[in-house]
């Protein structure tokens, strides 16, 4: 059996990802660690619907919870992450050559163009053939 505290499911990441209201849950603990009631009292939902997510969260290993007399502190687990972005960087590779192709062949059809434009310009001034 795996060690689950440090053996990360980057499927359970990404669904834990795909909700907004988990993804928000993770932006209010960037800022440091919240006992559930604040991050409960931070949304429009109830509050049971938060502890869903909390749990959901806890469960992809994206946030760390502990206790500090009745209540339950949650804290952001970044390790998890990684797995994301080691994925989106194959994906910045993959754009940043694109996009760069894409912007050599844009202006190398402008310069064509613009030579073009100036051939017009000089065959269609008065006077002159």
């Amino acid at each position: 059996m795996r060690n689950r505290s440090v053996t990360y499911s980057s499927e359970a990441t990404f669904q834990a990802l795909a909700d907004p209201t988990r993804r928000a849950v993770l932006d209010l603990l960037r800022r440091g660690s919240q006992p559930a009631g604040e991050i409960a009292g931070a949304f429009p939902v109830s509050r049971p619907a938060i502890s869903k997510h909390l749990r959901l969260l806890r469960r992809a290993h994206l946030v760390r919870e502990h206790r500090e007399g009745r209540h339950r502190v949650y804290q952001l687990n970044p390790a998890p992450l990684r797995a994301v972005a080691s994925w989106l960087d194959q994906y910045r590779t993959f754009w940043k050559m694109n996009l760069t192709s894409l912007k050599t062949f844009v202006e190398a059809e402008y310069v064509k163009e613009t030579k073009q434009a100036a051939k017009t310009n000089i065959k269609t001034v008065p006077g002159k053939r």
